[in-house]
């Protein structure tokens, strides 16, 4: 935590999107606007960003400090560091979620944070990748500005662009916003819910995959 606060890129990362969201909200009101426009575009930009950012720079940085190195040999055993550090992160960006759905219908708030605990849970993973890949901190910044790019605002972008929606359907922050589109509306279309429902695991079973081939290569040194 007291990594976080040093860390402004990773503070503000966690802060940005539930603050703006509250004000684009309550602040900005156009014709023909969809309803809560803005906190479905800040939610899937903010599963993108915050939990990404924030594991590869906690990782990378002890790595480069050679902290972890002494966690190692405390007996601290590499998964309870990356259970703590993952679940450190997620509960941070789960009470932005909470923030965020405060302007949500009672009903759509359990959904809504289903959707965000999945992308969540897929991006850290993907940070962890990264963290553990990378040599340095300048190194996981260098590897998590693309991949952060990509998830972020290809699903943005799909809203004005054919050739960019083909792309982006293939990621998982493009299926769970096709599942925030449908707030405060739970009731997903059964072939909409089912094809978001399995791209997302490939993106699950692909992303677990990478981890454990870098993992085997790297480890925790």
């Amino acid at each position: 935590m007291k990594d976080t606060l040093k860390n402004k890129t990773v503070l503000i990362q966690f802060l940005l999107f539930p603050v703006m969201t509250l004000i684009m909200e309550h602040a900005i009101t156009l014709n023909d606007m969809p309803e809560l426009f803005f906190t479905r575009l800040f939610s899937t930009m903010y599963i993108g960003m915050a939990p990404l950012t924030a594991m590869a720079a906690i990782i990378s940085e002890e790595k480069e400090k050679n902290t972890l190195r002494v966690l190692m040999m405390a007996n601290v055993k590499p998964w309870q560091y990356l259970a703590g550090t993952g679940s450190y992160a997620f509960l941070i960006c789960m009470a932005g979620a909470g923030v965020m759905a405060s302007g949500l219908p009672l009903t759509a708030i359990p959904f809504y944070m289903l959707i965000m605990a999945a992308g969540f849970l897929l991006s850290i993973l993907t940070g962890a990748c990264v963290g553990i890949f990378a040599e340095n901190q300048m190194a996981a910044t260098s590897l998590t500005m693309p991949v952060m790019m990509i998830l972020s605002f290809l699903p943005m972008l799909s809203m004005f662009n054919d050739s960019i929606r083909k792309v982006a359907r293939i990621f998982y922050t493009q299926q769970l916003k096709l599942c925030l589109d449908h707030i405060p509306d739970a009731s997903l279309a059964s072939s909409v819910f089912g094809e978001a429902l399995a791209i997302i695991l490939i993106n699950a079973i692909i992303i677990t995959g990478v981890y454990v081939v870098i993992y085997k290569r790297k480890g925790l040194e």
